[in-house]
């Protein structure tokens, strides 16, 4: 990543399916929460964490990087064009921790933010995607398809939910999204090999990593 992003917003419930597999409410906007530049991982570091904290899930996410500055949106089209770039990303979640802090009403950042917890592949152009709006990408463990995603199943469009956050938060260049998860989400376990793969208008894009 050229730039380091000044923050990393990640969307939560963005697939219906995800939010009742979960047992969620299906929200009618969107859930937003934020992970610090610290909680970014290199593919190549492979994942671990706390044993202590109980089950690590994976969520395989199509993650945007900004390239323009971008506030206030007044349309999907203005938000869409700050779009520079392109990845998948797995928005690690601490899911016993995360289930205990939601039960007590306490904020999920324990749970979502800690360190290592945003995991992205190597940015390629966002002209690599056709149609915001029929983007394909697959999640594999093993060699088994885990998660498969397609944003034409999201509850709010792309070009939406990014004028949304923008009017929100204030957008810098660096700064990502990841779009949220479909369903399919699970433990992960010492020694699985991960394996991303998004559909690119001229080739498909593949990212492995592994849990240590």
């Amino acid at each position: 990543m050229a730039i380091r992003p000044s923050k990393i917003i990640c969307v939560g419930r963005s697939y219906a399916d995800h939010a009742r597999e979960l047992g969620n409410a299906v929200p009618d906007q969107a859930v937003l929460f934020l992970k610090p530049p610290s909680s970014l991982l290199g593919l190549d570091e492979g994942i671990s964490w706390n044993p202590a904290w109980g089950s690590c899930h994976f969520e395989c996410e199509l993650s945007l990087r900004i390239d323009q500055p971008l506030k206030d949106a007044g349309s999907p089209e203005q938000a869409l064009a700050a779009i520079g770039a392109v990845t998948l990303g797995l928005d690690l979640t601490l899911r016993d921790l995360q289930d205990s802090l939601k039960k007590q009403g306490y904020p999920w950042e324990r749970s979502k933010a800690f360190d290592g917890s945003c995991v992205l592949g190597d940015w390629v152009d966002a002209s690599e995607i056709e149609d915001w709006q029929q983007a394909q990408y697959q999640f594999e463990i093993n060699d088994e398809l885990r998660q498969s995603g397609n944003t034409a199943n999201m509850i709010f469009d792309i070009g939406s939910l990014l004028m949304e956050i923008s009017q929100v938060f204030g957008l810098e260049p660096g700064d990502v999204i990841m779009t949220g998860t479909p369903s399919g989400v699970a433990p992960l376990h010492s020694g699985d090999q991960l394996k991303m793969t998004l559909k690119g208008k001229t080739q498909d894009f593949v990212w492995n990593t592994w849990v240590k």
